[in-house]
């Protein structure tokens, strides 16, 4: 059972300095009234703004971290004092007591469990996340729902009135839908991990795979450096053994007659070479001097007509003369060096005469007339250089074998293979967790959405309310009078007063039956307005009933001073100078 025992409050909206106390630990109807002596006392409008609403505030803020009201936290400070608001309820949950305090300016927050205070690591501006997590767990019920069935406030928008998807996460959390919800979150993150653990293993079955295929490659490569070194050895020993097998048939003595015939071609070729350069030197000069010479004529005849040579028209100057005589001496000059490029090419004809042709290129075993003369040492060396090569041994196969037996790795897939059916498993729980059409949520929804009706039914039917209110199996509500379908806002105020309290107390019920009692209820002035004499009477015996069998604390709060002759506790909340005092304070000090 969730058992409230005390709540007090200091510097907390309209309660001031004094500490303040309400105690819960009663099994009756407890009405709420305000007397605001600041405006009066007496007449009915002195009932306002005395600070009722202020302990259901304070129960809020105490458990939740929030007002029930739409109330900054700041704003929750008593604004004559301005500083040291803090809060403190006392409670029992399933047999371990626990106490929560939480205050502003300065911040603070402590969470008590079985009188042991709990660390509090992430405190920050009087709140912690991770502390506030672990109280509604405890709890197991959201503000949302709080506010619904524990302190129902006219502030509190209807359930009726709020959006389809909000109606859902408020049924869902109460016929135990959102259990499967938080398993599902919880497997989801189990899922997740699974999934990582998949990720990390592909990860390493691919580096493995990577790897294996870069030492493949390195023996692919280190198998074709083997292969050209194979290749190299068999074509260096074939060729030592021709050298060997050509050196046994060679005359030495011709082998240097021949090199001594291939250093005589040798000059030969390389002074007709650079005999024949010289003579297509001197050709070229020639015929560039020859072509110079014809120029010259040309234009020494054109003078001689009395043309300018360069532009064709006709001269009769005093330099005509100087430039014809100039034109003739250079044509005697250049005539001069063609006769004398002319015997040059003679002379470089005559001397390829001389030279001949020097026939063939003498053919020679050795590179050089010394290899020729060291022949016997020759034999010997590439004897010992074929025996050496056929000695060597291939350096290349200890590595590629030392690379397939130990630098490949088996790649291991048992592990990946487990891990996949874990998550086909976890995938499968999830969607029976999470399909709408799964059997676990239809048997959920069927058996408690039953319990539900029932119970809104009677609850009706006490209120006084004739309309049929039902929840169906999509989770969406229907409203009926006389076969006409109605919405919510079709009902007058008091008869959704009405149908408020009943779910209210409905879905109560359902709750306690899922999880646990709570021994606390809270009814904030949802009597006051739109219901009538009938609707207020079946109100207050439904909640006496509630309070005697159900072994419940529970307060009305009201502006109607006649309902005091109908209930054996009154807490009377006072407003003076600006300050509230209940009727039941404690001064804590």
């Amino acid at each position: 059972m969730f058992k409230v025992k005390t709540l007090t409050v200091k510097n907390f909206m309209s309660v001031g300095n004094a500490t303040q106390a309400v105690h819960f630990n009663r099994r009756d109807l407890t009405l709420v009234l305000g007397q605001n002596l600041d405006l009066g006392g007496d007449d009915t409008g002195a009932r306002n703004g005395t600070g009722k609403t202020t302990i259901i505030n304070a129960l809020s803020y105490a458990l939740y971290g929030e007002a029930l009201t739409k109330i900054r936290k700041d704003n929750l400070i008593n604004k004559t004092n301005g500083k040291n608001m803090l809060v403190t309820i006392e409670f029992e949950n399933a047999g371990v007591d626990y106490k929560i305090e939480r205050g502003r300016k300065p911040n603070t927050v402590a969470f008590y469990i079985g009188g042991q205070e709990q660390e509090i690591t992430d405190e920050s501006q009087g709140d912690s996340r991770e502390t506030q997590a672990e109280i509604e767990r405890m709890l197991n019920m959201s503000h949302e729902m709080f506010k619904h069935i524990v302190a129902l406030n006219t502030y509190t928008e209807p359930f009726l009135s709020l959006r389809a998807n909000d109606q859902r996460t408020i049924i869902e959390q109460l016929l135990g839908i959102t259990m499967l919800s938080e398993k599902a979150d919880a497997l989801k993150e189990q899922l997740k991990e699974t999934k990582n653990a998949i990720t990390e293993e592909e990860y390493r079955i691919k580096a493995v795979q990577e790897a294996n295929e870069r030492v493949q490659e390195q023996i692919e490569a280190t198998r074709r450096r083997q292969t050209l070194w194979q290749s190299k050895k068999q074509e260096d020993i074939d060729k030592l053994s021709k050298a060997l097998e050509s050196l046994d048939g060679i005359d030495i003595e011709a082998e240097l007659a021949a090199h001594d015939a291939l250093s005589t071609h040798s000059k030969i070729s390389n002074e007709i070479k650079e005999v024949n350069k010289w003579r297509i030197s001197s050709e070229q000069e020639s015929a560039r001097l020859e072509k110079h010479i014809n120029s010259l004529k040309s234009e020494i005849e054109k003078l001689e007509r009395h043309e300018c040579y360069a532009c064709g028209q006709e001269i009769h100057d005093e330099k005509h003369q100087e430039v014809l005589d100039k034109k003739r001496e250079i044509l005697k000059e250049t005539e001069t060096q063609y006769h004398e490029s002319q015997e040059k090419v003679q002379i470089q004809v005559d001397q390829l005469a001389e030279l001949g042709d020097p026939g063939p290129i003498p053919h020679v075993f050795y590179d050089s007339k010394e290899d020729a003369i060291g022949h016997k040492n020759t034999i010997e060396n590439l004897t010992n250089q074929l025996e050496a090569k056929l000695a060597e041994t291939d350096p290349y196969a200890e590595q590629i074998t030392e690379m397939e037996t130990q630098a490949v790795q088996e790649i291991e897939y048992n592990n990946i293979n487990e891990l996949v059916n874990v998550r086909e498993h976890q995938d499968f729980l999830l969607k029976l967790l999470t399909n709408k059409d799964s059997f676990i949520r239809k048997r959920i929804i069927d058996q408690n959405l039953t319990y539900l009706n029932v119970r809104l039914s009677q609850y009706l039917d006490r209120i006084g309310l004739p309309h049929t209110v039902k929840f169906n199996n999509d989770l969406t509500v229907t409203i009926e009078e006389l076969g006409r379908e109605l919405d919510f806002d079709n009902l007058s105020r008091g008869e959704r007063n009405r149908l408020i309290l009943s779910l209210s107390w409905a879905f109560r019920d359902v709750w306690e039956s899922l999880y646990q009692q709570i021994n606390l209820l809270f009814i904030d002035e949802v009597i006051d307005t739109g219901m009538d004499s009938s609707g207020v009477e079946n109100s207050l015996a439904i909640l006496k009933k509630m309070a005697r069998e159900g072994h419940r604390s529970v307060w009305l709060v009201s502006h109607k001073d006649e309902l005091a002759g109908r209930v054996n506790n009154v807490l009377n909340v006072v407003k003076e100078n600006g300050f509230t005092t209940y009727s039941n304070d404690v001064e804590m000090g």
